[in-house]
């Protein structure tokens, strides 16, 4: 346990487990399959700049981001290979993608046309990834109307100015469903492809818990994300790394008699007298509110309960059943502390949210340790 004796509370960020994470998932695909990480929502919370040298020591064929402003800062950070956009972008910003040499993402001709002027008034080649819906929804051509848009999508596409690089899809459920929606819409998109002219580039469809269910669907390239930065992704049974731990410091002791009432709402009173410990963490860092009353943390490697509602700056733990703790002592609210361990996906079910949510929540209050 690293001991970030400055701070009140802290993330520490294991860099030897976010690289094994990748390797595993090299070992799943093969050397000839191309690997994106995605590296969106500042590397999901860990912060790129922390993370980059570690994902780009794993040789990926470039990285997935969410949006331009997160496409330049990579290239500020010196990024030289390719960046992919994969969220829908206002064609305000197709110059600003172009200017930074930025892939991005269409799931329709008119966006195809805005990109191709662009492309043309900057003198830049424009190169773009085609989205194809085969459930998800949210974005890309409708795979069941390929024979409309794929014909013109060829026309429009064999302009000079832009260079048509892949072509991809989205898993709804793979994370829940080892079979029938994520084998449907890779048939969908299987159908599509073949309906497609040549020329569309790399083909990829799996997430984190595709690559694990389904190795086999891998393509030409496939995307982890949070499976690399240490959280679960359901039915594959591979356990990620951990690679996130989040710390708090004791900052005051008290001891209670019977039927003192704590925190806003008074949700807790005690039992008979009884020691709380307060520590230096709440909702004003990231740390989930509905943990309040049914968390639990890691003090001494023994797990306590967080009694009372999660504030913006504290919570508060029963230590009555716990001996030597002091102010100063380190709390673990995820990670390894002795024997025991509370890992991300515990704390994200408790919380009846998702990994990914509490991993991006945290916020910038939280100083970054490198361990």
């Amino acid at each position: 346990m690293a001991n970030n004796l400055l701070s009140r509370s802290w993330v520490e960020i294991s860099l030897d487990s976010l690289s094994k994470n990748v390797l595993s998932v090299r070992e799943l695909v093969g050397n000839d399959c191309r690997i994106i990480p995605m590296i969106k929502a500042d590397a999901y919370g860990l912060g790129v700049d922390n993370v980059l040298a570690s994902l780009e020591a794993c040789n990926p064929w470039g990285f997935g981001v969410a949006t331009v402003a997160e496409g330049c800062h990579l290239r500020d950070l010196g990024v030289d290979k390719p960046i992919v956009v994969f969220s829908p972008i206002p064609y305000q910003s197709y110059r600003e993608a172009l200017a930074a040499d930025l892939t991005i993402t269409l799931s329709s001709l008119e966006s195809l046309e805005r990109w191709v002027c662009a492309s043309k008034e900057s003198r830049t080649c424009g190169r773009f990834h085609v989205e194809v819906d085969t459930g998800m929804g949210r974005a890309g051509f409708d795979w069941n109307t390929v024979d409309y848009w794929g014909e013109k999508l060829r026309v429009l596409a064999k302009r000079d100015q832009v260079v048509w690089e892949g072509t991809y899809t989205h898993f709804h459920s793979s994370d829940t469903d080892l079979g029938s929606s994520t084998e449907i819409q890779y048939e969908r998109f299987c159908k599509t492809q073949r309906k497609l002219p040549q020329g569309g580039g790399m083909y990829h469809v799996c997430n984190s818990a595709a690559i694990l269910v389904k190795p086999s669907f891998r393509a030409d390239g496939v995307r982890p994300g949070i499976f690399i930065y240490g959280g679960n992704v359901g039915i594959s049974g591979q356990e990620p790394e951990p690679v996130v731990s989040l710390r708090a410091r004791v900052v005051l002791l008290r001891d209670v008699e019977k039927n003192t009432t704590l925190g806003y709402g008074a949700s807790y009173r005690s039992k008979g007298q009884e020691r709380w410990a307060v520590l230096s963490i709440g909702y004003g860092d990231g740390f989930p509110r509905k943990l309040g009353n049914r968390g639990e943390t890691l003090i001494h490697g023994i797990r306590v309960p967080i009694i009372g509602r999660v504030s913006m700056d504290t919570i508060v733990v029963n230590i009555t059943e716990l001996q030597g703790v002091k102010i100063g002592d380190v709390a673990t609210l995820i990670g390894k502390d002795g024997g025991q361990a509370i890992t991300l996906d515990e704390v994200a079910d408790v919380a009846q949210t998702v990994s990914y949510e509490i991993l991006t929540g945290l916020t910038p209050r939280l100083p970054r340790v490198l361990v």
